[in-house]
């Protein structure tokens, strides 16, 4: 897609209100609170102030008779997305996506996960409003691989993954990126539109495993019961969407396995170097075994996956996004599949700690 034309000026590009700014100002005051991520908060800090700069709302360019077409059309999907998730998914109004960001850069971000090498744990981080997370977001790649080599020469089991979004969890109005409109299918928008309202519609701060399952619940569910009001309940492409789920089923369930696998090796009494050698044995079996089954994957590359370096940040990053399906989807039926009802329900889990959501999650588990 090309480049729109704005004829933008600088009132335009500022901060939308007092409250941002102060919010911007805070971002900025904690950078020096907390010395030891002084440079890190910076960075987020003056990035997120960039992205605000150059916002736009997205009415502005629709009235706009330089912006183009397609850009055009690709918004006004936003929109739509967005005015559906308010109403129909009982979404958070303030979540965002009024405005558009064009990016000076091909993604949004990159953020690095690591994991410690003989147990099936993230290492985290911590940092104001959000809690204890196990990524830690970046601007720049080149600010992710120094971090990603800092943490593989102390030993974790690393990756680097691309941000395809984020959410500032209600803080700033988020806009809607010209990656996330590149080379993307109107579904993938509206699935990505509700997985991140999702996030500043319930959410626990330092409890990354629930939050981002039962944002991709919403996700599923939302984008699902969209494509029904659009297409009826036989939308080819909500056929495609479901074949992509059986078979995702099937990837989790292999994936499950060999973590089971790796998990009890770990607390094994073998040595350290043991363990190493027969952590390596096990991924292998696990790519051989994806080869062995790559006939039965149509809308997944698990060629590409088994040719793939796997650790276990792999593992347990993959299982951080698709877990508690059962668990969601038995609330939500009991909320007789209003999502209303259903927020509210999740919101009342605030007083668990992240243990006993996580307990919640595998009761259900029927893979």
């Amino acid at each position: 897609m090309s480049k729109p034309k704005f004829n933008s000026t600088r009132s335009k590009n500022k901060p939308k209100s007092k409250t941002e700014v102060g919010r911007i100002l805070l971002l900025i005051i904690l950078c020096f609170t907390f010395e030891n991520c002084v440079g890190y908060l910076w960075h987020l800090g003056t990035g997120q102030l960039d992205i605000l700069l150059k916002r736009r709302s997205i009415r502005s360019i629709l009235q706009d008779t330089n912006t183009k077409e397609e850009l055009k059309t690709k918004l006004q999907q936003v929109e739509t997305f967005r005015e559906y998730g308010i109403k129909e998914l009982a979404l958070n109004p303030s979540s965002g996506f009024k405005s558009f960001v064009e990016l000076d850069r091909k993604e949004i971000g990159w953020h690095v996960a690591a994991c410690y090498p003989l147990r099936l744990e993230s290492y985290t981080w911590w940092f104001p409003i959000v809690g204890t997370v196990p990524y830690k977001g970046f601007f720049d790649l080149g600010k992710a691989t120094e971090e990603e080599k800092e943490l593989k020469e102390k030993g974790f089991d690393t990756r680097i993954r691309i941000t395809s979004g984020y959410s500032t969890l209600g803080w700033f109005e988020d806009p809607i990126f010209s990656s996330q409109l590149n080379d993307t299918k109107p579904y993938e928008v509206a699935s990505l539109v509700f997985h991140e309202m999702a996030h500043a519609t319930v959410y626990f701060p330092g409890d990354s495993l629930f939050n981002e399952s039962y944002a991709s619940f919403v996700e599923e569910e939302g984008a699902f019961r969209y494509l029904e009001s659009i297409e009826g309940k036989e939308s080819p492409i909500k056929k495609e969407i479901l074949l992509h789920k059986e078979e995702s089923k099937k990837l989790k369930k292999l994936l499950v396995e060999t973590a089971g696998k790796l998990r009890t090796l770990y607390e094994t009494s073998s040595s350290d170097s043991e363990k190493l050698e027969s952590k390596k044995k096990i991924i292998s079996e696990f790519k051989a075994q994806l080869l062995s089954v790559k006939e039965e994957f149509k809308t997944i590359p698990v060629e590409k996956l088994a040719a793939k370096n796997w650790n276990n940040e792999d593992f347990v990053g993959y299982l951080r996004y698709h877990s508690g399906s059962d668990f969601f989807r038995k609330e939500f039926e009991k909320a007789d599949r209003n999502f209303a009802k259903f927020h509210e329900n999740m919101k009342s889990l605030i007083n668990l700690s992240n243990e006993e959501r996580k307990k919640l999650l595998q009761s259900t588990h029927t893979e």
